[in-house]
């Protein structure tokens, strides 16, 4: 199985702390989480994902704007070139601690800030990173060295 994710939230995840439109909507965030810090990994779609899935009932919600379909075309790209991968729909990628910490460092800077642009959680997110990430749910699938590599764990 795989999570599946609109581009821009790879962004989002990166300073979720438990908050989000309504508890139905927080809850399946952590669940999603939990999965991608369990090491599942990170399905590339279009359009609504897995993060959506509570909110696509609600009328005029804003899952198939174009604004946000914009969004996610500003942060693939804008991630793919920060991360030096292909980032497209039906890629795979697992959310290591090494991954996230680039991405975390990338967003602190405003390197891969375009698909925030007027989203209402930008000013809380700006905090967040400004915070150093303190209290995010994402951590990361730790990546362990081979064995007899000499170095530690």
């Amino acid at each position: 199985m795989a999570v599946r994710l609109r581009a821009h939230h790879l962004l989002c995840m990166l300073t979720f702390v438990g908050r989000g439109y309504t508890p139905a909507f927080s809850a399946n965030y952590v669940r999603i989480i939990a999965r991608l810090n369990a090491g599942e990994p990170a399905e590339l779609v279009e359009g609504p994902d897995d993060i959506c899935a509570p909110m696509l009932k609600e009328q005029g919600f804003h899952c198939r704007t174009e604004s946000v379909v914009q969004r996610d075309a500003k942060a693939i790209a804008e991630l793919a070139q920060r991360l030096g991968l292909v980032l497209e729909r039906g890629r795979r990628i697992v959310l290591t601690a090494e991954t996230l910490a680039q991405m975390r460092a990338a967003y602190a800077e405003g390197a891969v800030r375009a698909a925030c642009t007027g989203c209402e959680w930008a000013p809380f997110c700006t905090d967040i990173a400004g915070q150093e990430f303190a209290g995010t749910r994402l951590s990361g699938v730790r990546i362990s060295p081979p064995a007899g590599s000499g170095s530690p764990d």
